[in-house]
């Protein structure tokens, strides 16, 4: 199967399981605390909704093993969470995928896949450098938005064995683990997971804004740059009454995550 005629192929169904120690590793992963009990204790456990982003990490391998393109050389640099339910602290899910887009960039490709359950309905972007050029639609631009403004922050640091730790939420990727896989990547050493640095966002712009972080409605964000485990994160918020949060993460003055977008209960999208 060739790039261009990925729009819409359908990437098939998948039951994805989890129990209440990957709910609880999660939620300790993003930075829940010993007296958030509701999060880190199985009797009254509350899952974070931003765990879907790590449930339907199926469909893009397999999308990649469709053989359009070099998933080795793929990036992952935008996600999407709308939740429909909440989630159950431990449970079988059964999901649905599939490639929504294609988009011709020119010198780049964008791949737009969408994951869909009773529970929630997910977005992942993927970034294909050098695979532009095919032909295809350029896709829909960027909108005019207003200029993000913060008004508060939250620093954060992660600790060296983060990404170890993220792993056993269901990423096995090498490269937040091997030196020898980071270094082939172009990185001194293993990389945080991009969903790890969104879990860790979002639970803060909850505690930011007041917000339970298991209230999670929606959520979307664009990965701009890599994080190494042990940096300090500046979680920056931006929030209207009745309105989205808005949201980065910046690492030593550089971005990491970008137009960041957060509901919860009581605010809107």
């Amino acid at each position: 199967m060739i790039l261009s005629e990925l729009s819409g192929q359908s990437l098939g169904h998948r039951t994805v399981s989890y129990d209440d120690r990957t709910t609880i590793l999660y939620a300790l992963c993003a930075g829940a605390t010993a007296d958030e009990l509701d999060l880190v204790w199985e009797t009254r456990l509350r899952p974070l909704p931003s765990l879907a982003t790590s449930l339907g990490l199926w469909a893009v391998e397999a999308a990649g093993n469709l053989g359009a393109y070099d998933r080795t050389r793929s990036l992952h640099v935008g996600q999407r969470l709308a939740m429909l339910s909440p989630l159950p602290p431990t449970a079988d899910i059964a999901m649905t995928a599939q490639i929504d887009a294609v988009w011709d960039k020119g010198r780049a490709a964008i791949v737009e896949l969408g994951v869909r359950s009773s529970y929630f309905e997910l977005g992942y972007t993927i970034f294909l450098p050098g695979m532009g050029g095919f032909g295809g639609e350029s896709g829909p631009q960027v909108s005019d938005v207003a200029p993000f403004e913060p008004t508060g922050s939250v620093l954060v640091r992660t600790t060296e064995n983060l990404a170890l730790l993220y792993r056993l939420t269901g990423d096995r990727h090498p490269v937040h683990v091997d030196p020898v896989t980071a270094a082939s990547n172009g990185f001194e050493r293993p990389i945080l997971h991009g969903l790890c640095t969104l879990a860790v966002g979002v639970y803060a712009v909850a505690g930011a804004i007041g917000a339970h972080p298991a209230d999670l409605t929606s959520l979307a964000a664009r990965f701009a740059a890599p994080v190494f485990p042990g940096q300090v994160l500046e979680v920056r918020t931006s929030n209207s009454e009745g309105q989205a949060v808005r949201f980065d993460v910046t690492s030593g003055g550089v971005a990491v995550l970008k137009d960041g977008t957060a509901s919860f209960t009581g605010t809107s999208d």
